[in-house]
């Protein structure tokens, strides 16, 4: 049975986008399952590793590990990282550098979320002893964004100074030390900390991106079912 060119290359390359569609799900999928996978191994572990100026930066090794430092807050210099939402509200998440004994290295601590004043303008009070201590936390990257804007890295001069959006390096700069390339989100049960909802999630679970990939090839399906129908109609005729 021949086949018509132009027809039969618009069927190809239509079944080749939605064939690429369904892989790309279930490869969101897979990746979801291996995210997921770590959450659980690292909550279910209750190893505490302790933190120092000489640890590797590893954000993605170290995720959702249990952690000890010793230092003391740079209470002078805070960071207020702005949009973030809490039970429908709009707020700031409080970031703290710890700057660890033996070192000029520092971590934000995130020490939670903080609602926005009744004043845009205004900043909220964030405070606290700078005298050496011992924290316990879990390390985690820091609080994504939905969209990127320009600039959204910089932070403002004053202090605290408030950011759209975190780049270690460029907080590192204004700090004029180095910082680690991920936050510690502060124990729930530690004092100088405000709410503190850590968990961990996906936007979408797996059987979502596995239904998706299934539609897609739903999609192809049909569409060769069509192409079928279409060429034997137009070779009778």
């Amino acid at each position: 049975m021949p086949f018509k060119l132009l027809p039969t290359a618009a069927y190809l390359l239509v079944m080749l986008i939605l064939l690429a569609l369904g892989n790309w799900q279930l490869n969101r999928a897979e990746e979801k399952r291996q995210f997921i996978g770590l959450q659980e191994r690292q909550a279910n572990n209750d190893e505490v590793i302790g933190l120092s100026a000489s640890s590797p930066d590893d954000a993605q090794g170290f995720r959702y590990k249990k952690v000890r430092l010793t230092g003391y807050y740079d209470v002078a210099h805070q960071f207020l990282l702005d949009n973030q939402i809490y039970a429908g509200k709009a707020g700031y998440c409080v970031l703290t550098p710890f700057v660890l004994e033996g070192g000029q290295k520092a971590v934000l601590v995130n020490r939670g979320w903080l609602p926005l004043p009744a004043k845009r303008t205004e900043l909220p009070y964030i405070g606290i002893a700078n005298t050496q201590t011992n924290i316990t936390g879990r390390i985690n990257h820091f609080p994504s964004v939905g969209i990127k804007l320009a600039n959204a890295e910089i932070p403002t001069e004053n202090w605290p100074s408030t950011v759209q959006l975190v780049d270690s390096p460029v907080l590192a700069k204004k700090l004029g030390y180095p910082l680690f390339g991920f936050q510690v989100e502060l124990d729930t049960q530690l004092p100088d900390g405000y709410t503190r909802d850590w968990h961990a999630n996906t936007l979408m679970p797996p059987e979502q991106h596995t239904a998706y990939a299934m539609q897609w090839f739903g999609l192809a399906l049909t569409l060769t079912l069509l192409f079928i129908v279409y060429s034997i109609k137009n070779y009778n005729d």
